[in-house]
């Protein structure tokens, strides 16, 4: 049967790989690479890097454009919005699943690499178990650095403080409501999660970070209300600059009182 392995490649650059990555790497015969455009060709470049790297003599690099999602506005209704999710979920399934039946061979191994680690809010793994309902084949997932894990490396911070719990949201739940939790950290934000959040007064301290791992790095620090339009200003640089930009936060209400 086909075997299509998940690697997790962190942040995209060599030294932030596992060594169970790299012997994955190894393995692969054919890598299928989705292209979402908008700017992401230098995240593809990353991925090719690794693959001429680290993969064996003889594989083949398959290439094909990703599905586009279908836009759901921010304040919309959840339904509409999972809608979207969806039915891009599905094209991308689609999309997979006819790749790997054509190009892989039977008994083949084929390989997808994943920013970050898959499990988490990344859906390949979904998207795959999506696409095994439509060709057969064996998923193995290789764990990857996480984007919050070198945030709080790159701030020597730990991720909480003694005993507290933090709560793992995104950018448009925070956009839409301040998280109960004490502490959260924030993920898939394009901006707007945070500039809501400052908006509405928040009290506590951010430690933020932009493409981490890679020679773009850029951190801040600080009470939120004052670094908050030096992060969107930083964000919107580092963005016209390089076409794109992934951050991630963390964020802690002072204690009352």
């Amino acid at each position: 049967m086909r075997r299509v392995l998940v690697i997790g490649i962190g942040m995209g650059e060599a030294e932030g790989l596992t060594g169970h990555a790299i012997s994955a790497l190894a393995r692969a015969e054919v890598f299928f690479l989705l292209d979402k455009g908008e700017g992401a060709g230098e995240l593809v470049a990353a991925r090719e890097k690794l693959i001429a790297r680290f993969a064996k003599p003889g594989h083949r690099v398959v290439r094909a454009p990703s599905p586009p999602r279908r836009p759901a506005a921010l304040a919309g209704a959840r339904e509409a919005y999972e809608g979207a999710v969806a039915d891009w979920h599905g094209a991308r399934a689609r999309l997979l699943a006819g790749l790997i039946a054509g190009e892989l061979p039977e008994e083949g191994t084929g390989a997808l690499l994943v920013w970050g680690d898959p499990m988490l809010y990344d859906s390949t793994l979904r998207v795959l178990g999506a696409a095994r309902a439509q060709t057969d084949f064996t998923v193995e997932v290789f764990p990857g650095l996480t984007a919050l894990q070198v945030l709080c490396a790159a701030h020597e911070i730990p991720l909480n403080a003694i005993g507290e719990e933090v709560a793992l949201t995104t950018g448009r739940n925070v956009a839409k409501a301040t998280p109960a939790s004490p502490a959260f950290a924030v993920l898939l934000d394009d901006g707007s999660g945070l500039a809501a959040l400052a908006a509405r007064g928040f009290d506590g301290d951010i430690w933020w970070g932009a493409n981490l791992g890679t020679s773009a790095q850029v951190l801040r620090h600080g009470r939120l209300g004052a670094v908050a339009d030096e992060i969107a200003e930083v964000r919107a640089q580092v963005k016209a600059t390089r076409g794109w930009v992934m951050d991630v936060w963390l964020a802690r209400a002072l204690p009352p009182g």
